[in-house]
Formats: structure tokens, C-alpha cells, sequence
């Protein structure tokens, strides 16, 4: 997914630039007003950071001037909303273009766009869609890492074939073809990241329930818990009830027999 250094064209790097500025500056206030109301939630902020950047620097070849590799930036979305994994995304792109040669800075707005914002974002949309109409918690999280992996992809084929369109069939005919590359790898390691996604999910849920029940992840759950309690409380109020009238028809058919 990593655009490397220099493969863009300067116009292209630029635009990119601009577009991916605003998501980040909104998303460093969003991580700023996250830490400063819950500093106990940096740790599962670091963890999120680790798991993209890890993921993130595992490099497959693709297509010329790219790479595939999983992206773990759904878990992020996940926990913190799209925001706050757009900076976490934009840092780990940063790192890894200073330390490891993996993308660069002349295409950083490029590969933040895809990576750090559609990315999030659309694997946030379909994990919240899911959860609407009550699908299993850990099934919701495959879909959603799935498709903020899978979308990553889509957007970079995008902004390859926009900066390098085919000689005969022009964009559409370049972006069959870098799809069409990406596909092979990438649709294997979306539900391998999927799966992984899923593990790490329950491994919090067993050590960090009180924090996800604050990010609203395990609000499902305490609803469902809420309706039983609330079901119970009703059959027990209407068993009270049919008790006190049956007493009272009984203490009525006494009185008539006297």
C-alpha cells in the first residue's frame, strides 16, 4: 500500500497533502480532548498505535513502486473512533517513512489519505452498520478490520491510476489493472488481519472490559443485559400482581359465602 518516495508526481504528492490535512488536524484535537478528559486510556492507545505500526511494516511485494501488507488500523477505528486512528495512522506512516524506507515523505498525504483515513472510516462505517442491526459483537469486528484493510487498497489503486493512466484505455483501464494486482494479495491478508483483529478484541474484552464499556464497544452487550433485567423485573411485578388478585377474589368469595 505504501506509495515509495518520489513515485508520485509533484502535483499529485501535494494534493494529496492538502486533502489528508484537515482529517489530521481534526483528529489531533480529537486525541488530545481524548487524553486530557482520560489519561488512564493512553495505554490501549499505545497498544492501537503498536498493533497499525507492526502490522503496517510486514512488506509483500505488489505492484511496481507499492507493496500489500495488512494495516491495523481497524482495531483502532474500532476502540478510539476514525479521528484519533488518523493520527495514530499519520504517526505510524511518519516512522516508517524516517526509519524503515517504507513509503516516504513526498507521498505521505497520499498514503495517510488511504491508509490513516478512508481506511478507518469505511471500516469504521460498516462496523457501526453491523451493530445496529445487533450482528455479534466479534463478527462485526472481522467485517469492519476487512474492509479497513480491503479499502486501503481500493483508494491506492485509485491514486495510481490517476497518476498513471493507461496509454490506450486511460484511468479506468489502469485502475483494472493495479486492482486487479492488489487483489491477489490483498484480499488474503484482509481476512487474515480480520481474524487477528478478532483474537486481539477478545483478548481486551477478557482484560479491559471496564475501558471498552466506556468507548461505548461493549454498549451492546450492557443493553441486551439491561432489556433481561428489565424482563425480569416485569415478570416479577406481574406474578406480585396475580398473586394480590387472586388474594382479593379470594377474600371477596369469603365474604359472599358469609
Amino acid at each position: 500500500m505504501h506509495i515509495a518516495e518520489g513515485f508520485l508526481p509533484p502535483a499529485h504528492a501535494i494534493a494529496w497533502g492538502v486533502a489528508s490535512a484537515p482529517f489530521v488536524v481534526h483528529g489531533v484535537r480529537s486525541l488530545t480532548r481524548e487524553v486530557k478528559e482520560h489519561p488512564e486510556s493512553t495505554l490501549l492507545l499505545g497498544a492501537s498505535g503498536a498493533f497499525t505500526f507492526v502490522l503496517s511494516a510486514l512488506k509483500i511485494p505488489s505492484v511496481t513502486g507499492s507493496c500489500s501488507h495488512p494495516t491495523g488500523t481497524g482495531l483502532g477505528a474500532i476502540l478510539f473512533r476514525p479521528p484519533i486512528m488518523t493520527v495514530l495512522g499519520t504517526i505510524t506512516l511518519l516512522f516508517q517513512a524516517l526509519l524503515l524506507a517504507h513509503g516516504g515523505l513526498t507521498t505521505l498525504g497520499a498514503n495517510v489519505f488511504s491508509m490513516a483515513i478512508i481506511g478507518p472510516w469505511a471500516g469504521y462505517a460498516v462496523y457501526r452498520l453491523l451493530k445496529r442491526y445487533d450482528v455479534p459483537l466479534m463478527v462485526a469486528v472481522f467485517f469492519g478490520a476487512f474492509v479497513a484493510d480491503l479499502s486501503t487498497y481500493c483508494v491506492t489503486s485509485v491514486q495510481l491510476a490517476m497518476a498513471f493512466p493507461d496509454p490506450g484505455s486511460g484511468f479506468i483501464g489502469a485502475l483494472g489493472k493495479f486492482g486487479g494486482i492488489f487483489a491477489v494479495t490483498q484480499i488474503p491478508l484482509a481476512v487474515s488481519e480480520g481474524l487477528l483483529t478478532v483474537i486481539v478484541m477478545r483478548l481486551l474484552v477478557q482484560s479491559s472490559k471496564g475501558e471498552l464499556t466506556r468507548l461505548g464497544v461493549l454498549l451492546q452487550g450492557k443493553r441486551q443485559a439491561d432489556t433481561t433485567k428489565t424482563a425480569g423485573t416485569t415478570k416479577t411485578g406481574d406474578t406480585t400482581e396475580t398473586a394480590e388478585t387472586a388474594e382479593t377474589t379470594k377474600t371477596t368469595e369469603t365474604g359472599a359465602s358469609a
